[in-house]
């Protein structure tokens, strides 16, 4: 990813919220980096390590205004993305209750996907003149997420989301530097983008998140081979239901997750697909269905179960969607063989 970003000559912002940790961020995103994060709980732990330009990605919300003037207090560079004329008016009501000054940027909706002003909409210039004449308030750029990119399973349909995305911020860009109000900041990317063919010219950044651990989306994507996923959940054999074929595991939805995120891919990988304790994939194995603590593995051509599942074997769980399923977690258990323990990394939760 950072030679891909060194390449296009822009810089790399890396988005953490997929492992949220501190020690993880030191290989992928170590200072002094700038960071991409999804919640405040992030930017306050990060902010507490000496990251110093942090990019809160979500829409902000007035309830959330006393966090940011906290870490604003601490000196981080914080910059927040806003995405209409409601939400201007209120955090130019409120920014008289800073204490320092607040980067703003304005979210672009590049795909039609979720968040986001159109870049020919007319708010977008309301919006930033309102940013741009409030005190405590500076005017940072646009910022956009091509959310869409995970529908596109090949690589041409990748490289033109990737032009798509470009374009729309730079578009929006020009938009508000010919109405007097220039953009410091161009941002744009997602982990399939920002890994496709396209031109950058014009941007400032990319940003890209879980290509830190990779997961089966990206690999039913084509972004990856499922050889490359570095996240899994260690799991045992608990039991057996030999009339349906299945094997039963002690990891169901509160250790998985219960995203289903392949479920439109060629391969639906349902809740995991299913390796051997060191990290081999065991064909045609999945997690069919999930309850709170029991998952049930099953062949997609209804084999029995052999040897290899047998009561007590562990076993490793590849996830569908990396951070829905990290997310279940407190610690990660850090391994090079895939039998021994080398680091144990915290995790930052909540918000």
């Amino acid at each position: 990813m950072a030679q891909q970003c060194e390449a296009q000559g822009v810089a790399l912002r890396p988005h953490i919220k997929t492992l949220k940790s501190l020690e993880a961020a030191a290989i992928y995103a170590p200072l002094p980096m700038p960071i991409t994060v999804s919640t405040l709980a992030e930017a306050r732990a990060f902010a507490e390590a000496g990251y110093q330009d942090i990019l809160y990605a979500v829409g902000l919300s007035p309830n959330k205004f006393a966090q940011v003037n906290a870490l604003l207090n601490d000196a981080v560079t914080l910059t927040v993305v806003i995405d209409s004329t409601d939400a201007a008016a209120q955090l130019c009501d409120q920014a008289h209750q800073l204490d320092h000054p607040l980067r703003v940027a304005i979210e672009i909706d590049v795909d039609g996907q979720r968040a986001g002003v159109a870049a020919i909409d007319e708010s977008l210039i309301a919006i930033a003149a309102k940013v741009a004449t409030t005190p405590s308030l500076t005017f940072a750029g646009v910022m956009g997420h091509a959310g869409a990119s995970y529908g596109c399973f090949d690589a041409v349909s990748r490289d033109q989301m990737a032009q798509q995305e470009c374009q729309q911020v730079l578009l929006a860009a020009k938009n508000l530097a010919d109405a007097g109000y220039p953009c410091t900041m161009i941002s744009a990317g997602s982990t399939p983008t920002v890994l496709a063919s396209a031109s950058r010219e014009g941007l400032s950044e990319m940003r890209a998140g879980v290509y830190a651990t990779f997961d089966l989306v990206m690999a039913g994507l084509g972004v990856c081979a499922y050889s490359d996923i570095a996240l899994s959940v260690l799991t045992c054999v608990i039991g057996h239901q030999k009339d349906k074929h299945w094997v039963l595991i002690d990891a169901g939805w509160m250790a998985l997750s219960r995203d289903t995120g392949t479920q439109n891919h060629p391969l639906d990988c349902g809740y995991g697909l299913v390796c051997d304790e060191q990290g081999k994939i065991l064909e045609g194995w999945y997690v069919a269905h999930t309850n709170q603590e029991h998952g049930v593995v099953k062949h997609r051509d209804g084999r029995t179960p052999d040897e290899s599942f047998a009561y007590g074997t562990m076993l490793r769980i590849l996830p569908v969607h990396a951070c829905a399923t990290a997310a279940q977690y407190h610690s990660y258990h850090v391994t090079q063989d895939n039998e021994h323990t080398h680091a144990s990394w915290p995790r930052i939760n909540g918000w």
